[in-house]
């Protein structure tokens, strides 16, 4: 279903498709009267957009979905209506961005040994906004060079969790993503719960560090999620004392042919976080 209210979304200034003037404009087709913008450590995006969504009478709220590393496994949380100015943010955007071309650099050299190819990094990064390179951006090289058969094919050969482009070295733990986003004055949320490979006792440990580092939202309400992957996140929530929140991920055109606002119905009995903003 849609929803006027869409609180995970990337930008060209990560891995998305649409500038942030273009997201604004999409926005506004799609009757969205609330938006996050949730680019990948960092809050360019956001920022860039402020004036556009103003002009459009969009309320935007600040965002970003910081990358962690938790038992080996990337974990995501997302900081809503945070202060994008702070020093704590604008230091933690600028270890993020460290990580991410320290990382870009191995996972370059991991894909062309495996596939016996020189990665051509200049390439990569001209396909960004300020060089924030994510995997996404080597799927699309290694389709242009048709090293892989599609974007899907990318992830599950060689980018995808487990595989030899998950490069997690750097990332910080949940309790520092968590206390960057407190510090800013915004509310940490647990991203995606379901989408991570960990049994529902794994998970629950995961979430339940995530609480008591400070977390207090977990996404209910998610572009891709299935009536059982939402029952567990609602689980989760009632179990933690946690709000909801609700994103479709929207990354633009042909991304998990999702569109702007595209997520499953929020459900009864949690408290929307975005009564606390």
């Amino acid at each position: 279903m849609s929803s006027t209210i869409d609180l995970h979304c990337h930008t060209t200034a990560s891995d998305g498709k649409l500038s942030p003037q273009a997201l604004i404009t999409k926005a506004q087709e799609r009757n969205i009267t609330t938006l996050a913008i949730t680019d990948h450590d960092t809050l360019a995006g956001f920022r860039e957009a402020q004036a556009p969504a103003s002009e459009a009478g969009i309320n935007l709220i600040s965002g970003i979905e910081l990358s962690t590393v938790w038992a080996g496994i990337n974990v995501h949380i997302v900081g809503l209506n945070l202060d994008p100015n702070h020093p704590v943010i604008l230091e933690a955007e600028a270890y993020q961005k460290k990580v991410r071309i320290e990382r870009a650099d191995i996972i370059a050299e991991r894909l062309g040994k495996r596939l016996k190819h020189d990665i051509d990094m200049d390439e990569i990064r001209s396909y960004t906004q300020d060089g924030q390179i994510g995997r996404p951006h080597f799927a699309q090289y290694l389709l242009k060079y048709e090293l892989i058969g599609s974007f899907a094919e990318a992830f599950n050969k060689y980018l995808g969790a487990g595989k030899i482009g998950d490069v997690k070295s750097g990332w910080p733990d949940i309790p520092t993503a968590v206390k960057w986003i407190i510090e800013a004055g915004g509310v940490a949320v647990f991203a995606h719960g379901h989408r991570y490979k960990m049994t529902r006792t794994k998970l629950r440990s995961c979430v339940q560090e995530f609480v008591y580092a400070g977390g207090r939202a977990i996404e209910v309400a998610y572009g891709t999620m299935d009536s059982s992957q939402q029952q567990h996140m609602v689980a989760l929530a009632k179990e933690f004392n946690l709000k909801g929140s609700c994103g479709s991920d929207y990354h633009g055109p042909n991304r998990f042919g999702l569109e702007l606002g595209t997520m499953a119905k929020f459900p009864e009995g949690i408290t929307p976080v975005w009564e606390t903003f």
